[in-house]
């Protein structure tokens, strides 16, 4: 039961709410809003009013019923919100109630109100607009960890990316520069490779029209990047290990481009080559609350100063959820697709 340090008033907090739902896994035409029972904080939550919920490619792939979520987390679509907190448990700190929150979820963003643990939870100062604070915690959790935890970045570093205009893509590049690192990123077509090089990119490459590997060494006098962030597997991670330089670290975030990968270890050994990855959904309430304390300490001031922005692609009404996934799968995208709840 939900413990508020303050009168709740039952109006702010209804017992039902919309939320957007789905019969059975399927395209986006089977995404559709519904009421559903307002959830209650647990003793370490907070219930938010969801003002905007970003949306993520693990979204779709969970809509399209290839990717559950967690026990205990709540089936609704939705891995970042921001809003206000409007109710908390028994075990948050006082001073949460009322704050404006932007916050990494277990589930449940598509709706009018959403709890999520309050140490997976970063403030939103006033001067910064919901909006912009609901499309960064999902990539921005991700990318740390990925690349500056795994992937042990460090300045004057370079970094390759796939999918350089993706909400993962454009974030990192934004890290990556503030951190005094080259980036190379990929994409499909010349437009998207001038957004890249438009939020900062050094060099993006026409996956279409040129051989990516040829470009990075090219690039690099043949020494190859230190990190690839990669998003795609399959038949990319042997081409992906061609671009690395000694010591190099690959770490691997998605597999868009299939499970299996066909590895010659020679090179791995000969160039101490590192392979890793992660996903981020699964993980402990208490790993991400660490994560998220780090992320307050090193990346999240660039966001509320203003020095960086999230780039942001398209804003659809929580109703039409359908048509906010039906343009991520088509990819035309740039930046992070959102939408507005309340």
């Amino acid at each position: 039961m939900v413990e508020a340090h303050g009168p709740v008033d039952p109006e702010v907090t209804p017992k039902t709410m919309t939320a957007i739902g789905m019969a059975a896994p399927g395209g986006p035409e089977v995404l559709a809003a519904e009421q559903v029972p307002v959830p209650v904080a647990g003793a370490d939550d907070v219930l938010i009013k969801v003002a905007y919920a970003g949306v993520n490619r693990p979204d779709c792939i969970q809509r399209a019923g290839h990717y559950p979520a967690p026990p205990g987390a709540s089936p609704i679509l939705g891995l970042e919100v921001a809003g206000e907190v409007i109710a908390v448990g028994a075990n948050v700190p006082a001073e949460m109630l009322g704050a404006r929150v932007a916050a990494l979820t277990p589930g449940g963003g598509y709706a009018q109100y959403c709890t999520a643990p309050w140490q997976h939870c970063l403030p939103v100062p006033d001067d910064m607009d919901l909006k912009s604070a609901a499309a960064l915690p999902e990539t921005l959790f991700t990318v740390w960890h990925n690349v500056f935890e795994r992937g042990m970045a460090r300045d004057g570093e370079t970094l390759l990316v796939h999918g350089g205009t993706s909400g993962i893509g454009t974030m990192a590049i934004m890290l990556a520069k503030a951190f005094d690192m080259q980036v190379i990123v990929t994409c499909g077509d010349e437009a998207k490779c001038e957004a890249a090089r438009g939020v900062g990119a050094d060099l993006a490459i026409n996956y279409r029209e040129e051989d990516f590997v040829e470009a990075v060494l090219k690039h690099t006098g043949t020494a190859g990047v230190n990190i690839v962030l990669d998003m795609v597997s399959g038949d990319y991670v042997p081409r992906n290990l061609k671009c690395l330089a000694e010591d190099g670290r690959h770490v691997t975030i998605a597999m868009l481009g299939g499970v299996k990968a066909e590895l010659f270890m020679p090179m791995v050994m000969m160039r101490r080559l590192t392979l890793t990855g992660s996903t981020l959904r699964p993980r402990s309430d208490a790993f991400k609350a660490a994560l998220a304390d780090e992320i307050a300490d090193n990346a999240w001031p660039l966001f509320t100063d203003g020095e960086l922005a999230p780039v942001m692609d398209q804003t659809f009404p929580l109703a039409k959820a359908a048509a906010a996934h039906a343009r991520m799968e088509a990819g035309t995208h740039i930046g992070k697709i959102v939408l507005e709840v309340g």
